[in-house]
């Protein structure tokens, strides 16, 4: 609602000039009648005048539904023009041209709430721009992306081999990876036909969520995917089969066999049930499971008894996985 009209009598918005006020009003707002530079007569709100939403009484080039960003800046960003193609939902999209030099396109919910605000160019840890520079016999050939927090590069090797391979950005700041011999632990390296434990590993199986996995197969002749980290630390040694001791930590699937046996509390939780914690801004007891690797949110709760009890059904997951698991112990033994 508007407080107090504003006269407008006069004022040219566009091809638009106000002539007077009129006693209709839309939406709380005043209705004005408006002459057009073409001559014909139109009546718009004050809301929509101010807004730029009425400019002609319909005699101009039709314009794209929405605000018109061009030229206007958002932190690095100077937004060039609006893209032909929507983005998801049906979003305006937009060229950028960042101060960098880089350009990129964005929507305009991104721009207007301050999400967007550079190429990637101020984002934490800040992207460089590597394309072409040497770090040791690694070229940086293009951006790979980002996981774990972590910018990283594919980059080819000098030393006779051709590998490509893609490399941390801090890697290769600190020096850690100069060639295709130096990998990181979240690279991957050559795992087929090695040995570990009970398992033999096959071939590769992809990369997810910045991890890389081997196909490999039981001494009792049954197939798993394990995670390179888990087979190098020792933390998967079988399928599943191999009896372990009480102080090792065994994995399957993902998911630690002690951790979910377990009763133990972290030192940092007050409620003194495992998965249940209070919000310190709502105050209210939250609830969460975590189980093969994701966090599952269990709901929020005025009453710490009620939280519980959302977890105690949550772990219902653990009870339904560590009965197959212990099931197949004991087919395995017989």
């Amino acid at each position: 609602m508007e407080k107090r009209q504003n006269d407008l009598t006069g004022r040219s918005f566009g091809q638009l000039t106000v002539m007077q006020s009129t006693s209709e009003r839309k939406n709380g707002y005043t209705v004005w009648r408006c002459q057009c530079t073409c001559g014909n007569e139109v009546q718009a709100s004050s809301r929509h005048l101010k807004n730029g939403w009425a400019r002609d009484c319909g005699c101009g080039p039709k314009r794209k539904k929405g605000a018109d960003l061009t030229g206007q800046r958002f932190g690095r960003l100077l937004v060039l023009a609006q893209e032909e193609e929507r983005g998801a939902g049906g979003q305006i999209r937009w060229r950028c041209q960042c101060d960098c030099g880089c350009k990129t396109i964005t929507t305009t919910g991104q721009l207007r709430a301050g999400y967007k605000k550079s190429c990637g160019c101020l984002s934490h840890p800040p992207r460089k721009d590597w394309v072409g520079r040497q770090f040791g016999l690694l070229t940086v050939a293009s951006y790979a992306g980002k996981w774990d927090g972590k910018h990283y590069w594919h980059c080819q090797c000098c030393c006779g081999c051709g590998r490509e391979l893609d490399v941390s950005q801090s890697a290769l700041l600190q020096g850690h990876t100069k060639s295709c011999k130096g990998l990181d632990r979240n690279q991957i390296q050559e795992l087929a036909g090695q040995q570990f434990g009970d398992l033999t590993v096959l071939s590769y199986a992809g990369r997810e969520g910045g991890r890389h996995y081997w196909r490999c197969v039981c001494r009792c002749g049954k197939e798993t995917v394990v995670s390179q980290g888990n087979l190098k630390n020792g933390h998967t040694m079988s399928c599943g089969h191999r009896a372990t001791p009480l102080t090792a930590k065994h994995f399957v699937e993902g998911t630690c066999i002690e951790n979910i046996r377990s009763r133990k509390l972290f030192a940092n939780n007050t409620s003194g049930i495992r998965g249940v914690y209070q919000n310190k801004r709502s105050g209210k007891w939250q609830a969460q499971i975590t189980f093969q690797g994701k966090t599952r949110y269990l709901g929020s709760y005025d009453k710490l008894e009620d939280a519980a009890k959302a977890r105690a059904a949550g772990e219902e997951l653990f009870d339904e996985f560590l009965e197959k698991y212990d099931q197949d112990i004991w087919q395995r033994k017989e």
